[in-house]
């Protein structure tokens, strides 16, 4: 018998062997150097997602390849490098990170803990591969989002299901789309914030600052822009603070099409011609730093914001691994594998298993 070409081949299998449960920790991605040459491959993969960017395909292609990646990779290396550490990319340590202590968190329920990127390495294909040929049969799916998008999660869930597509012996799938409101999540951003007051005092606004979409994309029915503004809402509950004391915006828009209103960077600058001496910044939406939060909050949004007249400018970094965010990673995970048996069948059982499929006449 043949092998379909349309299916990869399954890894070897032997009866009786324990099933497993995983947990792959998606985020954004990142290039592999801040380089020009590594910015372009990254911007290629990235940009050229139809969840990314929804204009006709063949318009946009020609723009991409012959426009933004001859002018903007450069640019955008030079960006790169002005946060890039000895480790590499922030974005990627962070998330790396972050893998290890939920994987430390859910070990004992014999639950591993693998990161992936929806762009660059490690790509989402490839872990499933290796999960795969480890035995894993369920596999539970959480963006580093917790605000649902179909620029970001939903691209995520494309990735698995491409991969699905392709393999004969599916694994059992949960896909967790959100968890913008969620307790533990709010907590941890709380206490971030509660600490960096501790340190350096309040200052009179604390801007939250979103990454932006396309304002079209509310109106064709993503939830991203009410799920941001919920978090905002509990957040600054949280916190006790009124609505006078604080400012959700978003950032990073790209392209000339109107995007999520109010703008984080024309926000500032007005709040400081306005008179607001001090800000404290934010970024909920982001839970591991990176070149949004570090280069265009840290540095150019705190630069706007001087020029204006403001006088102290605090960025607040992400929730990174603290204890409260890995925590509320593990119980966010609980959440969705409630009735997977995850510590699996005992050896007994797995034994009495390959007795009766070598009866039966299995090879192994």
């Amino acid at each position: 018998m043949t092998s379909n070409p349309r299916f990869t081949a399954e890894p070897p299998y032997a009866h009786g062997q324990a099933s497993q449960t995983a947990v792959i920790y998606c985020n954004l991605g990142t290039p592999d150097a801040p380089t020009a040459s590594a910015l372009r491959r990254y911007l290629a993969e990235f940009l050229s997602d139809p969840r990314v960017v929804e204009i006709p395909r063949l318009l946009w292609l020609a723009i991409l390849h012959g426009i933004i990646l001859r002018v903007r990779p450069a640019k955008s290396a030079h960006k790169y490098a002005s946060i890039w550490t000895p480790e590499g990319s922030p974005l990627k340590v962070w998330t790396e990170r972050q893998a290890k202590a939920l994987h430390t968190q859910l070990q004992a329920q014999g639950v591993q803990v693998r990161y992936a990127m929806r762009y660059g390495s490690p790509a989402i294909p490839d872990v499933l591969d290796a999960l795969k040929a480890e035995g894993v049969t369920r596999v539970l799916v959480l963006p580093a989002y917790p605000q649902y998008s179909a620029t970001t999660s939903a691209s995520v869930f494309d990735a698995v299901y491409a991969w699905g597509m392709r393999t004969r012996n599916v694994p059992e799938f949960r896909f967790i789309n959100r968890y913008h409101d969620h307790p533990g999540y709010i907590q941890a951003l709380a206490e971030k914030i509660k600490a960096h007051w501790a340190v350096h005092g309040r200052a009179e606004q604390l801007v939250m600052s979103f990454h932006g979409v396309p304002a079209r994309t509310l109106q064709l029915g993503d939830p991203y822009h009410c799920e941001c503004h919920k978090t905002g809402r509990l957040l600054a509950e949280a916190l006790q603070l009124d609505k006078s004391q604080y400012k959700i915006c978003f950032q990073s828009r790209f392209g000339k099409a109107k995007w999520l209103e109010p703008y984080t960077e024309p926000s500032v600058r007005e709040m400081a011609r306005q008179g607001t001496r001090s800000v404290d910044l934010v970024c909920p939406g982001f839970v591991s730093d990176c070149l949004e939060t570090l280069e265009e909050i840290a540095m150019e949004v705190k630069t706007a914001f001087l020029e204006e007249g403001g006088s102290t400018f605090h960025y607040i970094e992400c929730l990174n691994d603290s204890p409260a965010w890995i925590q509320a990673l593990s119980d966010i995970s609980h959440l969705h594998m409630r009735g997977w048996p995850l510590l699996g069948a005992s050896a007994e059982e797995r034994n009495t298993s390959k007795d009766l499929a070598l009866a039966m006449g299995a090879e192994q």
